[in-house]
């Protein structure tokens, strides 16, 4: 099911991101499916544990993001191609931005954008907003395994209890 299912739905999944939710209804029904045949479950069974608490897969909005997430920290740790490393810059750049509390938290510049359809779900856009709605210990952390793993459990609590979850794991870098 992973190699088959779930890998053609986080394919390039990041340009899903501000896409109304009719358009990811469609996405979650197949991934739903994936996880009943996997369970065991017959078709109008509830399948919401099971995706969360047995199979630890995040619904396809905060996959979304997960991913927007994943590429942005690729892009702040590791050389990223010229054409990313320009669309990722930190508010404290800008000489007149640096006495902000977001330039003091780490938060990206998010650019202002012509369109209202396509212009936020452009990377340049949706993955600062996604990266600024991150809490500053996670955007802190330096290490890839760790900065996965811990989004992940961030996701994954956020939708259990709406609140975030501690990282201990990426303050000793």
């Amino acid at each position: 099911m992973n190699a088959l299912v779930v890998s053609q739905i986080d394919y390039c999944n990041a340009v899903l991101a501000g896409v109304h939710d009719v358009y990811l209804r469609q996405l979650q029904r197949v991934l739903n499916a994936a996880a009943r045949l996997i369970a065991h479950k017959r078709k109008y069974d509830s399948i919401s544990a099971t995706l969360q608490d047995t199979l630890h897969w995040l619904p396809i909005r905060q996959r979304v993001e997960f991913k927007l997430s994943v590429l942005v920290f690729v892009c702040s740790t590791w050389h990223p191609p010229s054409y990313l490393s320009t669309m990722r810059q930190p508010v404290a750049y800008n000489a007149g931005h640096r006495h902000l509390c977001s330039a003091t938290r780490g938060d990206l510049a998010v650019l202002a954008t012509r369109t209202l359809r396509y212009g936020p779900r452009s990377f340049a856009v949706a993955g600062p907003s996604t990266w600024n709605s991150l809490p500053t210990p996670l955007r802190s952390c330096h290490r890839a395994s760790a900065f996965r793993r811990d989004l992940k459990l961030n996701s994954l609590s956020k939708r259990i209890t709406s609140t975030l979850v501690t990282v201990s794991s990426c303050k000793s870098g």
